[in-house]
């Protein structure tokens, strides 16, 4: 067994890497993953997440299939956390409705967060919607 440290407890959660999933459609599995290098996960609250990530997809090059529906995007939901057990779902994590990040002044610490977290970041009515109906369009 190796003596190396796991690489979600290299970094302090002060400056974590953390992976947004930007969501376009659910059907489509449109999706497009932003890597935001330097968080404060102590600091950082979800609002301020969703607004970093809508001004990102706004600046960053790459973006602009997204720039139209990004100001739809509402809600927020962990993906997967560090060195745990995968979703079978490759456009978002069906189970765990627990992980929805519903308070926009909640700390990402508190929520859980650490170094290497994926979020999902989406409009809640299509994720009901798919979730409701969960049929893929992209075939």
């Amino acid at each position: 067994m190796s003596s190396d440290p796991l690489t979600s407890t290299t970094r302090p959660v002060t400056d974590a890497v953390v992976t947004v999933r930007v969501i376009k459609s659910f059907p489509h599995r449109t999706v497009k993953n932003m890597i935001l290098p330097h968080v404060d996960l102590t600091a950082m609250t979800v609002g301020d997440l969703k607004e970093l990530v809508r001004s990102e997809v706004q600046k960053q090059g790459g973006w602009k299939p997204y720039r139209s529906c990004i100001t739809e995007l509402d809600t927020l939901k962990i993906y997967t956390q560090p060195h745990a057990t995968k979703t079978m779902n490759l456009i978002i994590n069906m189970d765990n409705e627990h992980w929805m990040l519903n308070d926009e002044l909640k700390k990402l610490v508190e929520y859980g967060f650490a170094n290497e977290t994926e979020v999902s970041f989406f409009n809640r009515v299509g994720y009901e919607e798919f979730k409701a109906n969960p049929e893929e369009k992209w075939l």
